[in-house]
């Protein structure tokens, strides 16, 4: 566990700006820690367990930021968006000035679950493709899909510019024009690229789990909430890498 700190060192840690701004938040009456106003910014205090607020919102003290986003359409998984606002808009300043960072990146046109982290290792983990990571799509095809199309997305496909065949860990038929996808990887454009690899083309994708963790139904588009202890073990990769 972190060592305790002083309260304008802990806000400045967590993403509440430079150290001069979080000890203006302090001695103006902003900051309440475990129910208590607090205006010393020298206080030191245990990290265990502690709770703050700051202008009025709820905080809880964590050493690593680890998150999920319901991801919306038109939006870009980028701090410089080129064409749409930014995922990392829909985040608190304090998120953004951590420095979280989206683990994979979803199109600006694909919604769905997301994960954001500023934990290096974490994200390492769960973005190398050597730890073939699954991650399950639902997928809305313009055509129907039949059975030789999913034969030949389990049994590989050849996409341009690569050089061996890529083939999903499970494809699923839900409807006729609705399949589950499970991908081990995350190539640029893959899902879409796969499909029409297989004659057929992408309406709508929509990312409904990682690992064992699946988006919740109660997350709408465009929220995010931090992940517990129990959705961090549904998405602990393998004890070693695919060779």
């Amino acid at each position: 566990m972190a060592k305790p700190l002083t309260l304008e060192k802990m806000l400045h840690v967590q993403g509440f700006g430079a150290r001069k701004l979080c000890r203006i938040l302090i001695h103006q009456g902003e900051v309440s820690v475990n129910g208590q106003i607090c205006d010393d910014p020298d206080a030191v205090f245990d990290l265990k367990d502690l709770h703050f607020t700051v202008a009025g919102a709820d905080w809880q003290y964590r050493e690593k930021s680890y998150l999920m986003l319901n991801k919306p359409a038109n939006y870009e998984c980028s701090h410089k968006p080129q064409h749409h606002p930014s995922v990392y808009s829909l985040l608190p300043h304090p998120l953004v000035a951590r420095d979280v960072q989206c683990i994979g990146r979803l199109d600006e046109d694909t919604t769905g679950l997301i994960l954001l982290s500023d934990d290096g290792q974490f994200i390492h983990r769960m973005s190398s493709p050597k730890w073939k990571v699954p991650k399950v799509y639902a997928v809305t095809t313009k055509h129907a899909v039949d059975d030789h199309q999913i034969n030949a997305l389990l049994q590989g496909v050849k996409l341009l510019d690569e050089e061996e065949t890529i083939a999903a860990m499970a494809c699923e038929r839900i409807t006729e024009r609705l399949i589950h996808l499970t991908l081990g990887e995350g190539k640029y454009h893959q899902v879409k690229r796969m499909l029409a690899a297989v004659s057929n083309r992408v309406e709508a994708l929509h990312r409904i789990r990682i690992g064992q963790l699946a988006l919740p139904d109660d997350l709408k588009l465009g929220e995010w909430r931090w992940l517990d202890a129990n959705m961090l073990a549904q998405l602990a990769p393998a004890d070693k890498p695919a060779v």
